[in-house]
């Protein structure tokens, strides 16, 4: 079994789509529309955005209300520079933070959770 694509619910598919694709350099899939729209990773794995009526964005760190359901997580080299380009970009940082120095929680625009992790130098 191969993981082809992980797909997150949004109100605004091409939205989320835009953030993702300039905090990850990678491209939007030419058959995105508001519906659906997709990112390609160079190993062919899609990160995709489907439109749902009525989406509530999770609710992290409360998982009572509106549960986080899934969250990425990212490497990096840097995470202050990587964290001050993600909140620029329009990601938003909880003020919750259980990684310490070790890891950032920040969330995307619509409100899912993803985490910055430093990028293994040995890897």
């Amino acid at each position: 079994m191969d993981l082809t694509a992980i797909t997150l619910d949004c109100s605004d598919p091409l939205a989320l789509a835009a953030f993702y694709q300039q905090a990850t350099g990678l491209e939007l899939h030419e058959k995105s529309h508001g519906e659906f729209a997709g990112l390609r990773g160079r190993d062919g794995l899609l990160i995709g955005f489907q439109r749902v009526d009525g989406y509530r964005a999770p609710r992290w760190p409360d998982q009572a209300a509106v549960p986080q359901q899934i969250h990425l997580d990212f490497a990096v080299d840097d995470l202050d520079e990587a964290e001050a380009l993600l909140l620029e970009l329009g990601a938003v940082k909880p003020e919750y933070q259980p990684g310490g120095d070790r890891w950032r929680v920040l969330a995307d625009p619509a409100g899912h959770p993803f985490c910055l992790t430093r990028r293994n130098k040995g890897a």
